[in-house]
């Protein structure tokens, strides 16, 4: 395929005025004229990790029997029971990866002194896979592979790496764990953790709202001013050397940020209205409500990854021991209170209830990328994204059967539709070390992993096969 366009605009262009900054998405103009098409986005792949706290209940003996989470077949094509937790997600069932039955035994306890500190180990363990050092002073854990990826496909983007939360610290840190631990996915270093971001105004920030200095952006603030107005002279002039589709493809993008600003905008005029708060203590950009953050903070990705702001995600959707409810999910329980099942199956059902709910968020995401359009694919097809937990049964506070997911196409790396499982006894960092290497990365291992695990089924195997417990 050839696009021949009178102008050619570098990948990296930003357009900027009064303290704000927007970066094109990719277009056709970005082809130099009378060169044979190359999509640039696939010299790299986008990675976005979510980590999930407290398990599911098909990390429960009972629950797996269910097929809570992982489905009853294995291989390609597989089918969800009506129960299963992944069942909200089924239409993304071609992009979907499931790996069962793996563990996290790097966060489980190695002295005595540990037992009882799962929660305040679990989110530092996922995507490092790496034992935390107990301690309240220096931290200690591992470099996260998100880092990894950032090290090599980020440098080149205005933030080779951006951190996101939709949960506040507000319980006490215990068994002598730093609260880093605990509030901390990203880790640079084994002794650098890197802080997620809550406010999605903060996010949005970084994204758009460079100026020359801090002076410069506190005075576009004050005027309650979109920052695509102070740049609407710019992007005229770069509309006029755009072809048709270009056009539309960047107003699409500008509309998006405009929405995404207003949004924000009024979760912030609603919280300082002195009207009653559902949390009170909270920031007043940060939406009560969780379902509105968890989509302004995927809007707020899915514009940073079409800018090529970075290439490089993590975003913490809840913390262990969180007691938030949610109600649509058809239970009124507290998340943390329902994890705690005794492992009576009424009580894991209404467990797998807030899994669906919480999973089903992801659809959002997913349905955002796959409708951004770049070269000729989307977002989703050239991206992986990472879900999981590094908790198995929550009632037990163990770190076996770990859930995880692996959604997108990576640029082809993933073939999408698959149910792979584990044999017991194999580490989650298998899985990280097989899919690092299948988004170049000249990996051997990882963490505790002992080997390498395949993403792939061989095409003479039959299309479905029966799991293996």
């Amino acid at each position: 395929m050839n696009f021949i366009t009178g102008k050619h605009l570098s990948r990296r262009t930003f357009i900027k005025g009064g303290s704000a900054s927007v970066a094109l998405p990719f277009m056709n103009a970005m082809v130099p004229a009378g060169r044979a098409w190359r999509d640039p986005a696939q010299s790299f792949t986008r990675l976005i990790a979510v980590h999930e706290a407290m398990g599911c209940a098909g990390g429960n003996d009972w629950g797996d029997q269910q097929h809570l989470f992982a489905p009853a077949k294995a291989g390609r094509n597989f089918t969800l029971d009506t129960n299963s937790q992944l069942k909200p997600l089924e239409a993304y069932q071609d992009y979907m990866t499931v790996v069962s039955q793996t563990d996290c035994r790097m966060a489980e306890a190695f002295k005595a002194e540990e037992i009882g500190g799962d929660h305040d180990r679990s989110t530092a363990v996922f995507l490092t896979q790496s034992h935390p050092l107990q301690t309240q002073a220096d931290v200690y854990c591992g470099k996260s592979l998100d880092q990894i990826h950032a090290g090599k496909y980020g440098q080149d983007t205005a933030l080779p790496s951006l951190e996101t939360t939709v949960s506040r610290i507000d319980r006490t840190c215990s068994y002598n764990y730093h609260c880093a631990y605990t509030f901390t996915l990203a880790w640079q270093t084994p002794r650098d953790p890197l802080p997620a971001i809550l406010e999605p105004k903060v996010v949005f920030e970084q994204l758009f709202g460079a100026g020359d200095t801090p002076a410069d952006r506190a005075q576009r603030l004050k005027t309650d001013r979109s920052v695509l107005d102070w740049i609407v002279g710019e992007i005229g002039r770069v509309q006029k050397d755009l072809g048709a589709d270009d056009r539309r493809a960047l107003d699409q993008y500008t509309t998006q940020i405009r929405e995404v600003e207003r949004r924000i905008s009024l979760v912030e005029k609603q919280n300082s209205s002195g009207e009653q708060r559902a949390m009170p203590e909270a920031p007043s950009g940060v939406p009560d409500s969780w379902d509105e953050h968890m989509e302004l903070m995927f809007d707020l990705h899915v514009l940073a990854l079409q800018g090529d702001m970075t290439r490089v995600i993590s975003f913490i959707s809840g913390v262990d021991q969180e007691n938030r409810t949610h109600p649509e999910s058809g239970t009124n329980k507290s998340w943390h209170g329902a994890s705690q099942h005794g492992n009576v199956p009424a009580s894991i059902l209404d467990y797998n209830l807030i899994n669906r709910y919480r999973l089903s968020k992801i659809g959002y995401l997913l349905e955002k990328m796959k409708n951004a359009q770049e070269g000729d694919g989307n977002l989703l097809d050239k991206t992986a994204i990472i879900w999981g937990s590094s908790m198995g049964d929550p009632n037990l506070h163990n770190h076996r059967r770990c859930p995880l997911l692996l959604f997108g196409k990576a640029n082809g790396q993933l073939e999408g539709n698959v149910h792979l499982r584990a044999p017991q006894g194999t580490p989650m960092s298998n899985v990280f070390v097989s899919l690092m290497q299948k988004l170049g990365h000249d990996m051997a291992s990882f963490g505790d992993s002992t080997a390498e695990f395949s993403l792939d089924v061989p095409r003479s195997s039959a299309t479905v096969q029966q799991a293996q417990g």
